[in-house]
């Protein structure tokens, strides 16, 4: 984990606010990305396209695309897919729930599986979320839940650590 890296997401974290929705799901796509770097997959979710999927109808779904395209996780592609509900989930390392999608169901699908859960509404942390967006202090900070990252097999980056906000 290189910390070239870590400057350009020390000065988002601590400096973006919430200006609109616009730029929240830019910021939470941002971030998403950001997270590819700093957060280390099973040797088997190494190989072929790095799929990041967002449940529902989210705009995070189109500024990840926007954000991604040609860029790369290691050797493998990045691709984004939308899923229409948590039925559909298959085969990804990054799972977005926005707030309006069924938290649960999607949860079920992932929790036995080497896959990074991201979510945006109060308490899912605690829930089993691997992050979760929160507004604090009318700024966009993340909490990280430790326990659920290394259930699911991934090793978060010290550097990580240090920028979340700690739950479990």
């Amino acid at each position: 984990m290189k910390v070239r890296f870590l400057l350009p997401l020390l000065v988002l974290i601590f400096s973006v606010k919430s200006f609109g929705q616009t730029n929240d799901y830019r910021f939470h796509s941002v971030f998403i990305y950001n997270f590819t770097k700093y957060i280390q997959w099973p040797p088997a979710q190494q190989t072929g396209d790095f799929v990041i999927a967002v449940v529902g109808n989210s705009p995070v779904f189109e500024e990840l695309r926007k954000i991604t395209l040609n860029k790369m996780v290691g050797t493998q592609k990045i691709l984004v897919k939308k899923y229409r509900s948590a039925g559909e989930i298959e085969n990804c390392q990054i799972l977005y729930v926005p707030g309006n999608a069924p938290f649960d169901a999607a949860y079920e699908k992932i929790k036995n599986k080497p896959v990074l859960l991201i979510t945006e509404k109060n308490g899912l942390a605690q829930k089993g979320s691997g992050i979760n967006f929160i507004m604090q202090d009318s700024k966009w900070k993340f909490e990280l839940n430790e326990s659920a990252t290394q259930h699911a097999g991934l090793k978060v980056s010290k550097e990580l650590s240090k920028l979340a906000i700690l739950v479990s």
